[in-house]
């Protein structure tokens, strides 16, 4: 099984309404062996799903690693410009900042599709695959079935699909020569950032906000109320969780957290893509009228989202993998197989905790002790709920 090192990390959507970046001319493809032409910009294909563009979360993750990462872009006013290497730096927690110089953009072409619904999934793929992309990446769990398909279709095409294994009808893994699979540990990050929200809660209750119910985003939840269980072991027994059943309603989001709150949450951690600006809303409104809460965004460094609501971040470095993957493409040595990311390869950890707060630099100590332990092998993080009941950790 394939994984990435550290520069695996360091050297690491239309049949849709709108085409965000107008497509190259349509070119030949190779064989998945063949080392693409450096002759011109490669053409690197994206398909984001329905939380667009603009989530501050998933897709933007996805995006920064293909567009900020790999083609030095920004996308504003509809079109790209020339990124800084101060803009790339910016984007990593500053215990991965040495790896910004390690981050050099690459002779390709984005080319991003926006799915406005499931049904956009294989469409928006195989356009790309059409117009020349010789790398496509399907982004989340949800576009696993059109990614086989648009494999199976076109197999001298090159695919990357994030945060899911190919699997058949009978729902067994299906490797397949021209796909690589990318799957993150989520519970190593969200336990540390619920280790954490156990230190920081003043009320003695936290809350845990998922999209749809579904294992992917349960390794969330789990791995969040593992971490609460270490350093807060009573706290743990009164988590309160609620799931939206999506991933593309503020208006949802906001009012589970308004409800959490009201209840008595002061730290909420939102496993909810674009849902999850509106539980950011609730906590911002809600400080706003005095109460001390605070937010715990996912997957990129949400706190420009609301500085003074957001504790802290799970992140989820989709945007380093897709940038490795392009980067591989790119020289000439992109395989399939799959990868598998916890704390130990930098595929996930916490963002800086930019807010102040009593006991903030022992709580931290605290975390990153922890960190060290998951990273060492010696705290295996529960995955699954099952794993929960038995799990046991000496807090630091």
């Amino acid at each position: 099984m394939l994984r990435l090192q550290v520069l695996a990390l360091a050297a690491l959507l239309c049949a849709c309404s709108k085409k965000e970046e107008p497509a190259p001319a349509a070119g030949a493809q190779g064989p998945a062996t063949t080392e693409p032409s450096a002759r011109k910009p490669i053409p690197v294909g994206l398909v984001i799903d329905v939380g667009g563009r603009g989530d501050h979360s998933f897709n933007d993750a996805a995006l920064r690693g293909l567009e900020l990462y790999a083609a030095g872009k920004r996308y504003e006013g509809g079109k790209y410009v020339d990124a800084t290497p101060t803009e790339v730096r910016e984007t990593l927690p500053p215990h991965m900042a040495s790896l910004a110089s390690s981050i050099q953009p690459l002779p390709v072409k984005p080319m991003v599709l926006q799915s406005k619904a499931q049904e956009d999934y294989t469409p928006n793929l195989q356009l790309l695959v059409d117009q020349g992309a010789q790398l496509t990446v399907g982004n989340g769990y949800m576009l696993a079935n059109a990614v086989r398909a648009a494999a199976q279709e076109n197999p001298k095409a090159r695919f990357l699909l994030i945060d899911s294994q190919v699997l058949d009808a009978q729902g067994k893994v299906l490797k397949l020569p021209n796909v690589r699979t990318v799957l993150f540990k989520e519970q190593e990050g969200s336990f540390l950032v619920g280790a954490l929200a156990g230190l920081v809660t003043k009320t003695g209750k936290v809350g845990f906000v998922g999209g749809i119910e579904v294992p992917l985003i349960q390794r969330f939840e789990v791995g969040y109320r593992a971490g609460v269980k270490t350093t807060n072991p009573q706290v743990a027994q009164t988590l309160m969780s609620v799931y939206t059943g999506s991933f593309n309603n503020m208006a949802a989001g906001k009012q589970v957290a308004q409800d959490l709150i009201a209840k008595g949450a002061d730290v909420i951690f939102h496993a909810a893509g674009a849902d999850g600006i509106g539980v950011i809303q609730a906590v911002k409104e809600a400080r706003a009228a005095g109460k001390s809460v605070y937010a715990i965004g996912v997957d990129s460094d949400q706190s420009h989202v609301a500085p003074d609501a957001i504790l802290t971040s799970m992140m989820k470095h989709t945007d380093l993998a897709i940038y490795q993957a392009t980067k591989d493409l790119v020289e000439g040595k992109f395989s399939a197989g799959e990868q598998v990311l916890g704390l130990k390869e930098n595929g996930v950890g916490m963002a800086e905790v930019r807010v102040d707060f009593p006991g903030k630099a022992e709580a931290l100590q605290k975390v990153d002790a922890l960190r060290q332990r998951i990273v060492a092998g010696e705290i295996q993080v529960p995955a699954v709920p099952a794993e929960l009941a038995s799990f046991q950790a000496a807090a630091p």
